[in-house]
């Protein structure tokens, strides 16, 4: 682990065009979610592009693991032996990736994958990988961990209910005077604060505020506190703004 930490910054160089593409390909894709900006980055700088031919594979089970894969274009079978029968149990179509398995795993290839026609994919080194894709997960997990465990709303979930809403965290960001959520809209996720500072206004009940439609601060909330839960739970529409103060970041489910 040590040696990874120490591995230099892999950087792959890009014209803009291939970057819009790589970040395209990338934008969905749920390990990536967790990481930060500055890391994001530090992935796409270090991915390279790869062009594929068909009936070309692109690993074989059983191989030792080098690289993970995004996929840009192409449509790739997963084929998997099963008593010298090679068997094909699914195909990716211009989009998903493959092969983290085995670099978060440190085991062999569980399946081959195959290009069926021409396609690009981008690839990521093993150790870039390992060093801020698994280490920053496992990492961000506890963390993200110990703020829900802090939610007394879901306090009584079992832990692998917890869990499974630690699995769908992602990670927003939002800018200074954004405002994240409106009061008065119907509710579809809540928010914990990871970084940064939150404010929540409520539309003031005076009747010369009410045609303003001006705004009153009730609250605050920093690091760990959390907002928007309550319309989740009555299922009636948001009961207060909530707006960045300075740039902020949020896990949001």
């Amino acid at each position: 682990d040590d040696d990874e930490d120490s591995e230099p910054r892999v950087v792959h160089p890009k014209t803009d065009e291939q970057r819009c593409r790589l970040q395209e390909a990338c934008k969905d894709i749920l390990l990536f979610k967790a990481l930060d900006q500055e890391q994001f980055s530090e992935v796409l700088d270090a991915m390279f592009e790869v062009i594929v031919q068909p009936q070309e594979h692109v690993i074989d089970q059983g191989d030792d693991g080098d690289n993970f894969y995004v996929i840009e274009r192409g449509v790739y079978d997963i084929v998997v032996q099963k008593d010298g029968v090679g068997c094909c149990v699914g195909q990716y179509d211009n989009k998903g990736s493959f092969g983290e398995l085995a670099l978060m795993y440190n085991t062999p290839r569980a399946a081959t994958i195959i290009a069926k026609q021409e396609g690009a994919l981008w690839g990521l080194d093993r150790a870039t990988f390992r060093r801020l894709i698994v280490k920053n997960n496992a990492k961000k997990r506890r963390m993200y961990e110990c703020f829900i465990e802090s939610v007394p709303l879901l306090k009584s979930l079992e832990i692998s209910e917890r869990m499974k809403i630690v699995d769908v965290l992602g990670v927003k960001i939002f800018q200074d005077g954004e405002r994240i959520i409106m009061q008065g809209d119907m509710a579809d996720c809540f928010y914990i604060v990871e970084s940064g500072e939150v404010k929540i206004m409520m539309k003031s009940k005076t009747k010369a505020d009410r045609q303003d439609n001006a705004e009153v601060e009730i609250t605050r909330c920093t690091r760990g506190q959390y907002f928007g839960e309550l319309a989740l739970v009555t299922n009636k529409p948001r009961a207060a703004s909530a707006y960045a103060v300075g740039d902020i970041k949020c896990l949001g489910t």
